[in-house]
């Protein structure tokens, strides 16, 4: 597994993303932004930011290792050229899930819920990165969720998140926030040179 990476989502007025929309799901929205950018490895500059979320890359720790290797084998990377649309959905879960068992936690998402399952229904049409930020401390949400995917899969995402937000483990959901955004073809080489 490769180091964990920090990873910043900065709304403002620049960016390789175009933020079309942000809607609340559950709790309080973000504030209003033009442009998103994905910094991996730094925080950029706030100065005329409207938001800041931040989050690292981890390790998988409700997967197992044949789900992983089904993932593995699905998984198109992110920055692919026709992919250019995306959403960050930041999420925050209650303390009641944070107060169950690794193996009670496991059971809601893919024994009951199927949360793995059902992102493999959408591979390869749609590329994810999850990115943790509770650990870091101080910032509003425990999750940030990263998906890309090409124009003529829209519905399949919608679908996607429909399927998601319907389960068990959504329940334990009490902060969601969708941001949707585009970017032109051609202006995004790799997620991380989007500075």
């Amino acid at each position: 597994m490769a180091a964990p990476l920090l990873v910043a989502f900065t709304a403002g007025p620049a960016g390789a993303w175009r933020i079309d929309r942000i809607a609340p799901v559950i709790g309080p929205t973000l504030a209003d932004a033009d442009r998103l950018d994905v910094a991996e490895g730094r925080r950029p500059d706030l100065a005329h930011a409207a938001w800041q979320l931040t989050g690292t890359t981890s390790h998988p720790r409700y997967a197992e290792r044949a789900e992983l290797a089904a993932l593995r084998a699905r998984q198109e990377g992110l920055a692919r050229p026709g992919a250019t649309c995306a959403a960050l959905i930041p999420v925050r879960k209650t303390e009641a899930w944070w107060d169950l068992a690794q193996d009670e936690r496991r059971a809601v998402i893919e024994e009951r819920s199927r949360h793995i399952a059902i992102g493999l229904d959408y591979l390869p049409q749609v590329a994810r990165r999850l990115h943790h930020s509770r650990e870091i401390g101080g910032e509003p949400f425990d999750f940030l969720t990263w998906f890309e995917y090409a124009p003529a899969d829209a519905a399949a995402f919608e679908d996607l998140v429909g399927r998601l937000r319907a389960t068990e483990e959504w329940r334990y959901v009490d902060r969601e926030v969708d941001i949707r955004l585009s970017r032109d073809v051609g202006t995004l080489g790799t997620l991380g040179a989007v500075a």
